[in-house]
């Protein structure tokens, strides 16, 4: 299994990213200047370290061809595909909080909400998916829907005759913990992507740049148009 992420990106911090020139933004991430630009990090999550984004942006300058460093990135003559790694790094560089959980998972936390069966794993990166289980459950409460998806997991092992007994199995009480903590923090998390400022960002582990999805649209279709 692998993570799906989902990621709050400030969609002001990444506008003003996107209308530098080249050649700002690699002075600004070369200093360390832009540390004061990035939307504050909300302790509850991860996000990337702003020395890691850094580094991953003037490696990108430094490998890309027939960049001109006079213009924003939407300007430059390059591949769709170079232009979307570039895009992810400063949509992660605007990033305030980060919620990944195992795609194997997710099944349990969503399937329930919707009330119907996810086929494939790749549903998790629809961004109509979230949209739909994030107005789904903010007619709940953190605790019902926390409550919720341990009775749904605890009826499904019923079903596959596997034991609720802690003295039986005792990964029952931590696994238990875990989708409470899990469910709970994501149920605050799309509660702060609902707000106008925040553009949701998805994808997984080992996905290409050109598949992330921002704001309902892959990142290759964003890069295409500007083309």
């Amino acid at each position: 299994m692998v993570d799906v992420m989902l990621r709050l990106v400030d969609k002001a911090t990444l506008g003003r990213l996107l209308e530098m020139p080249l050649s700002r933004l690699v002075s600004g991430f070369e200093t360390g200047a832009f540390r004061d630009l990035r939307p504050e990090s909300d302790p509850r999550y991860h996000r990337g370290f702003d020395v890691d984004l850094e580094g991953d942006f003037l490696e990108w300058i430094d490998k890309a061809d027939g960049l001109d460093l006079g213009a924003p990135l939407a300007d430059q003559d390059i591949s769709v595909k170079s232009q979307c790694v570039a895009l992810l790094l400063l949509a992660e560089w605007s990033v305030s909080a980060e919620w990944r959980c195992w795609d194997g998972r997710l099944f349990l936390y969503v399937e329930p909400i919707l009330g119907g069966r996810i086929e494939s794993v790749t549903e998790f990166l629809s961004a109509d998916l979230w949209y739909r289980f994030s107005a789904a459950i903010s007619a709940s409460d953190r605790e019902s829907y926390s409550e919720s998806v341990i009775l749904d997991w605890m009826a499904r092992r019923e079903d596959l005759d596997e034991t609720l007994d802690p003295s039986q199995d005792p990964r029952i009480l931590p696994t238990m913990e875990s989708h409470k903590s899990l469910t709970e923090s994501l149920f605050d998390f799309l509660e702060m992507a609902r707000t106008e400022a925040n553009a949701l960002l998805i994808g997984r582990e080992f996905l290409s740049a050109d598949s992330w999805v921002l704001g309902g649209q892959t990142l290759g279709e964003r890069a295409g148009v500007s083309e």
